[in-house]
């Protein structure tokens, strides 16, 4: 298997890091053909303010120990239910369950390419695949190609 680099590398990273925390629906966004300052968003939700801070944490630790990365930016807290984390080529949105369906960034991108939070390999529209993660999380492929449901874990549609 091919070592990842680059902002995918952060990207699986900071997916893997909200994944250790509980983090449901995670996605990523392929945003750099349309947006001239960024590569990918990482978007991920938590059930509740500890968690969205834990979440938030996490991701950040894993940046500083696995890349000697500190967030450029960030912006929210717990208590609005958005944190922004930004790495420059990566965006990590992390979303209370409430935000996460009022911004509805997956509708607002949905012409952007998805990434595999787990491998970073390119996911073709319409395709169902199983989680790499290590409790194997699958597809909840009523939302769509590239979002992880970790409340569904036996398959049931939400």
């Amino acid at each position: 298997m091919n070592e990842l680099s680059g902002p995918v590398a952060l990207a699986v990273a900071a997916a893997d890091a909200a994944d250790d925390k509980k983090a449901t629906e995670l996605v990523v966004l392929e945003v750099g053909g349309v947006l001239a300052l960024v590569d990918l968003f990482v978007l991920a939700t938590a059930s509740n303010e500890r968690q969205l801070d834990a979440i938030s944490d996490a991701v950040q630790e894993r940046m500083r120990e696995r890349f000697g990365r500190r967030a450029l930016h960030r912006e929210g807290d717990p208590a609005s239910g958005w944190i922004l984390l930004d790495y420059g080529e990566v965006v990590c949105h992390l979303f209370s369950t409430e935000q996460r369906a009022y911004y509805e960034l997956e509708r607002l991108w949905s012409d952007v390419p998805r990434r595999d939070p787990w491998s970073g390999e390119v996911l073709e529209p319409g395709a169902e695949r199983s989680a790499a993660s290590r409790d194997h999380r699958p597809l909840a492929t009523a939302f769509g190609p590239g979002v992880w449901r970790g409340d569904h874990d036996r398959g049931s549609p939400a």
